[in-house]
């Protein structure tokens, strides 16, 4: 299958508002979730300390949990929002996200707080799932990657704020007026949405509730080639990601014994990742999604074979991590912005039940993945690195035999 440009199909008419709202829009949806997991970096010793979780790799759970529901739960919004149409599903996924977050602020134990986080990811779920069909509605192939590179690299802006935000409601309040503050900006959030986006699922595309079909819209999204290819490959990476999400904290407050530099890190490898979105929109259209990803992978292997040596050989140094980690976040970028339009090449027709078997696959299993690396923490960043090592090598391979050999194509 060539990777040819895409220009909007008849079942791909465009935004239905400004595209520049559009992309703002997307954005402000995708980074609720980020939101909900980055600003509790700087958080998770008091949270620890407030509810008596004596072992530090424990209060990684606080992560962990948020992700198994975000995975978990985007199994039921993808057939909700190919039967409801997406606007419905949006609006009450982002009223439970309210609603989850003023229960985590409330929750007297650690095990109350984990189950407010398991439902505030089960909620806003629908904000990944529901909003990557939103988009593959109004665009396709290589245009959605560029709407995807374009408001992820805004959406990056949370990631790189959000830990300064966390340690900011710090000191001026307890950990739990962070979760009053998620709750609040998710309002704004739906506010916005309900206001302006219109519905983008024509009525004669919305799918019915039933068994069969929903198990057919999965049957046809693990069969495709593409879509399973790329979503392996991307829960690969995505492990990787989510081991570092739980081990950052750790390793800027034990191996590097500089806890308060974690925001400055952390919106230092964010922001690689950012402008590798950025580079993406502006090269996808001409390059392919193809010769970018697999590029972009070979790089993270090779960065991380050389971070891992660095580490080996008693060279590493906040410098080296900071450097060599932004670099392969960068590589992660470039490599799973393209993986997900390539991974929604065919499933224009049931694209909410697709989105939600790979966001659960890539989601879930990665966030398995990223808490077995979080728990494998020994005091140094072997495990970490490590893992984005392997995580590189599975991704290509899967790359590998999803094209058939023929990697590195140009469109």
């Amino acid at each position: 299958m060539t990777d040819s440009p895409s220009p909007p199909a008849p079942d791909s008419p465009g935004a239905p508002i400004g595209f520049v709202e559009f992309v703002l829009l997307v954005a402000a949806l995708m980074a609720l979730a980020a939101l909900g997991i980055d600003s509790m970096l700087p958080a998770l010793p008091a949270i620890g300390d407030s509810l008596d979780v004596r072992d530090p790799n424990a209060r990684q759970f606080v992560i962990t949990a948020f992700l198994i529901g975000f995975g978990v739960a985007q199994l039921a919004h993808g057939p909700l929002a190919d039967r409801f149409g997406r606007r419905r599903v949006l609006i009450c996924a982002l009223v439970g996200y309210v609603i989850a977050n003023a229960l985590a602020a409330v929750a007297g134990s650690f095990t109350l707080l984990l189950a407010a986080r398991v439902c505030g990811g089960a909620a806003v779920a629908a904000t990944r799932v529901a909003t990557v069909a939103l988009v593959r509605d109004c665009y396709q192939g290589r245009a959605m990657a560029k709407v995807m590179s374009i408001a992820f690299m805004v959406f990056m802006v949370v990631p790189v704020l959000a830990p300064a935000f966390g340690e900011f409601m710090l000191i001026f309040g307890r950990w739990r007026v962070i979760f009053w503050a998620i709750a609040g900006l998710a309002a704004l959030v739906l506010a916005w949405f309900a206001i302006r986006m219109p519905e983008t699922l024509v009525p004669e595309r919305r799918l019915a509730i039933a068994p069969g079909r929903i198990a057919r819209g999965w049957l046809q999204t693990v069969s495709d080639r593409l879509s399973l290819g790329y979503t392996l490959a991307s829960t690969a990476l995505m492990g990787a990601l989510y081991g570092y999400l739980n081990s950052v904290q750790q390793i800027m407050a034990e191996t590097f014994g500089r806890p308060a530099l974690l925001a400055v890190v952390f919106a230092t490898t964010a922001a690689t990742m950012a402008v590798a979105n950025l580079l993406n929109s502006q090269i996808v259209m001409r390059l392919g999604t193809r010769l970018i990803s697999h590029g972009a992978v070979t790089a993270l292997i090779l960065l991380s074979a050389i971070h891992l040596a660095v580490v080996w050989t008693g060279h590493e140094t906040l410098w080296a991590f900071g450097i060599l980690q932004g670099l392969t976040m960068a590589c992660f970028g470039l490599a799973t912005s393209n993986f997900s339009a390539m991974a929604m090449e065919n499933m224009g027709g049931i694209a909410g039940t697709a989105s939600s078997v790979q966001g659960f696959t890539s989601i879930t299993f990665g966030s398995v993945i990223g808490a077995l690396i979080g728990q494998a923490f020994d005091g140094t960043p072997v495990p970490l690195v490590a893992g984005f090592l392997v995580a590189g090598l599975i991704a290509f391979g899967l790359v590998f035999v999803t094209e058939r050999g023929h990697v590195f194509r140009r469109g």
